[in-house]
């Protein structure tokens, strides 16, 4: 799996690609987020739109980053997760937890009153 980030206007953008099945890839995503709180924020939107396959590992993780930027007065936005993502999301019901977004403009905007 590969992992982009980038913090614009108070938020978090992290791109992944490939697979979000386990270590290193939970780590590594686990490492970037953890990296940036430390810049006081409490807004991220993750694209899963280039995530093939995710399992509940992966699943677990995302759980766990939903919580810490709840815990910190802030929200998590998920981007247009591909299929099987998108599956594994009803499959589990989290996709009523989570706040699912079609494009990052659109995150962009769900996200943006609560970061001003």
């Amino acid at each position: 799996m590969t992992t982009t980030s980038t913090v614009q206007n108070g938020i978090l953008l992290i791109r992944l690609s490939g697979d979000l099945i386990g270590s290193p890839d939970t780590d590594q995503l686990l490492q970037t987020v953890n990296s940036h709180l430390g810049e006081d924020l409490t807004h991220c939107a993750i694209d899963l739109s280039e995530i093939r396959y995710i399992n509940s590992t992966g699943i677990g993780v995302l759980v766990s980053l939903l919580t810490k930027f709840r815990s910190r007065g802030g929200e998590l936005v998920l981007i247009n997760p591909a299929d099987h993502p998108k599956k594994m999301l009803a499959i589990t019901k989290l996709n009523n937890i989570f706040t699912v977004s079609p494009d990052e403009a659109t995150a962009r905007q769900q996200l943006t009153p609560a970061a001003i």
